[in-house]
């Protein structure tokens, strides 16, 4: 499998792990190691020195291999996305930001607009800039154009369990873009990693299908071995679909 290529940074997983909703730390990390992750992401607010029991960064920072990918989930706007960015990186020296702004605590949908505003200003600044984001091809090369690193359009709401919602527009995207495409919430089957992939998705970051699953760490092998053989598939390169049927073993001649 090629490697998964973000700014200057390679990795050779394109599995991307969420660490919310664990029951415990020592469930999180066995999941990340199950799964071969090598970029984890983790909200600012986790990044507690007051309070051990609920600090995600110490135990991240054992692993080998890992980088963390700070994520500035509970910003409303542009401007304090950015003041978490830049407070994250401080922390952890990690120049991998996820931009994540959804102001409604109801639906948690992206917000467009301060997205686009900050990842502007953190892409100038130095930040390699993976945006959480609506399937929304325009955005996207928006995005694109002010220096992302990426684009993660959402497969659909985040925890739903809904899979890709907007597999038409998601395609869109794909075959527009010349950054990576990675899909970010929603997903719950691994089946759902694997189409992802097979249709030319670059990664998929999972959270809550791991995090909820009666077995995170088998989960988390179930969803690496699907991402895998999404992704052979589609550098296999995958059968034309056709509206007629085709024999694969005609019998004309043999009865002729």
């Amino acid at each position: 499998m090629k490697p998964l290529v973000l700014g200057d940074l390679e990795f050779q997983s394109r599995l991307l792990l969420g660490t919310g909703k664990f029951s415990s730390s020592a469930v999180m990390l066995e999941a990340v190691k199950a799964s071969g992750a090598q970029i984890v992401t983790v909200a600012l607010r986790r990044f507690n020195r007051e309070r051990p029991s609920d600090d995600l960064l110490g135990p991240l920072m054992t692993l080998k291999n890992i980088t963390l990918m700070p994520n500035t989930s509970g910003a409303r706007d542009a401007a304090e996305a950015v003041k978490a960015a830049r407070l994250a990186r401080e922390l952890c020296g990690s120049r991998l930001i996820k931009v994540e702004i959804h102001p409604n605590p109801h639906h948690l949908l992206p917000d467009p607009i301060e997205t686009y505003e900050a990842a502007k200003i953190l892409a100038a600044d130095g930040f390699i800039v993976m945006p959480y984001m609506p399937p929304d091809p325009v955005l996207a090369k928006r995005l694109e154009e002010a220096g992302c690193a990426s684009v993660m359009p959402l497969g659909s709401t985040i925890g739903s369990g809904n899979g890709i919602a907007a597999g038409g527009l998601l395609d869109i995207i794909i075959n527009n873009s010349n950054v990576p495409v990675i899909v970010d919430a929603g997903l719950r089957a691994p089946s759902e990693a694997a189409a992802a992939m097979e249709a030319g998705c670059a990664a998929v970051l999972v959270n809550s299908a791991i995090a909820a699953a009666g077995n995170p760490s088998a989960m988390a092998q179930a969803f690496a071995a699907a991402v895998q053989a999404g992704s052979a598939a589609y550098e296999a390169g995958l059968m034309a679909r056709s509206t007629t049927a085709a024999a694969t073993s005609p019998l004309t001649l043999f009865l002729g």
